[in-house]
């Protein structure tokens, strides 16, 4: 169980994962020391899965990003293993989801420009022996960042 100083601590997190013990404290109208150990604690819960730095695709060179629908021929364990392998070893592939609906995945790529992401789909998803097509949508504009969880 957390507490509404728990969830504060957490949104201050999630909106600057640097934020000093004292820091906290002076948000949280705690001490240092008490600000410190409820964040060890939230951490060794496993509210905090990690600290991570966002970065800008465009400064790495990554001016295009999509969402491919992934549609398997043949569904099995076999296959949905065989796939996983795939798309945890490309790292243009940063999201991958299973769905309901029509499409079996919903990837998250960036890549270079569009012969990148035109070869990711024919010469690494397409031609997957369980694939049997998908379909690709590319971002105009993201409106709103990939924000912190409602807490």
């Amino acid at each position: 169980m957390i507490d509404e100083t728990d969830t504060r601590l957490l949104a201050a997190l999630q909106k600057n994962a640097h934020l000093t013990a004292q820091q906290l404290g002076d948000i949280l109208n705690l001490s240092p020391s008490q600000a410190g150990r409820r964040r060890q604690r939230l951490e060794a819960e496993g509210f905090v899965q990690a600290y991570i730095a966002r970065l800008d695709p465009a400064h790495l060179g990554l001016h295009v990003q999509g969402f491919v629908q992934v549609h398997l021929g043949t569904h099995g364990a076999d296959q949905s293993r065989s796939f996983a392998r795939l798309v945890n070893t490309r790292p243009e592939i940063t999201s991958a989801w299973t769905m309901t609906g029509d499409a079996d995945y919903l990837l998250r790529v960036y890549c270079a420009d569009l012969p990148a992401l035109n070869a990711l789909i024919h010469d690494v998803l397409l031609a997957h022996p369980a694939v049997a097509r998908v379909h690709s949508q590319i971002v105009m504009d993201q409106l709103k960042q990939d924000g912190p969880l409602p807490t």
